[in-house]
């Protein structure tokens, strides 16, 4: 079954600097039946203006993905580190017992990433930190895995059972995607115009996949997509 979700009925906020979507329930917006996908807990899709950000805040027992769309992400965090990335980049905290973090927006230009939290499959992880420039190129028209959990091959490695996977896809291209027994998948319209096994998406819509074995992408424009393939629960 695939279900979308149109963008324009995902949670909002603006809060000055800061524009943002809320895939599920966060901070002002709260539906009781649209908490988490599986251990998928938060996609919020972030605009800071130039020069926005968070100042230092703590996080516990998350896993944090940042996937930047356009611009440049800014962070710094309480184990030490400081890296700017810039689109299709990736960064990754597991939070754990606990870490400090701050993210901004350090030019004249907006930024756009993708804000995304992860269950972790155990409370208590010491924190960690990490990030990868992945190549544009190859992820073009072909599926790039992003970030696996620790038995996968991913680059990037959480504490959780998902495989998180990224495409550029050009218009008039398709692309499939095989979904074994008993996982389902959540996929974003990051940009562009589309569609997954015949039903449309446009930009920033997103896509529940349950019962599915496999799924055929789409792109009637130049899109670029993102894909969180977890168990089923």
């Amino acid at each position: 079954m695939i279900k979308v979700i149109d963008h324009n009925k995902m949670g909002k906020s603006e809060r000055g600097w800061l524009h943002s979507l809320f895939h599920f329930s966060f901070a002002e917006y709260y539906n009781p039946d649209n908490i988490q996908f599986g251990a998928l807990r938060v996609v919020n899709d972030d605009v800071f203006d130039p020069q926005g950000g968070f100042p230092t805040h703590p996080h516990n027992d998350m896993e944090i993905i940042s996937y930047v769309v356009d611009g440049e992400l800014t962070h710094k965090d309480s184990l030490g580190n400081g890296r700017t990335l810039t689109k299709g980049q990736v960064q990754y905290m597991s939070a754990g017992k606990g870490i400090l973090h701050s993210e901004f927006n350090r030019t004249d230009k907006p930024l756009r990433f993708l804000q995304i939290w992860i269950l972790p499959d155990a409370a208590g992880y010491e924190p960690n930190y990490g990030d990868y420039d992945f190549k544009w190129e190859d992820r073009e028209n072909t599926w790039l895995q992003i970030a696996s959990g620790q038995n996968g091959s991913a680059p990037v490695k959480i504490n959780q059972d998902m495989n998180v996977s990224v495409i550029s896809l050009d218009a008039g291209k398709e692309a499939a995607y095989e979904i074994a027994r008993g996982r389902q998948a959540y996929l974003i319209q990051i940009e562009g115009m589309g569609s997954v096994n015949g039903s449309e998406l446009q930009e920033r819509d997103a896509a529940e996949i349950t019962g599915e074995s496999q799924i055929v992408l789409t792109a009637s424009r130049d899109s670029h997509y993102i894909l969180f393939d977890m168990k089923q629960e």
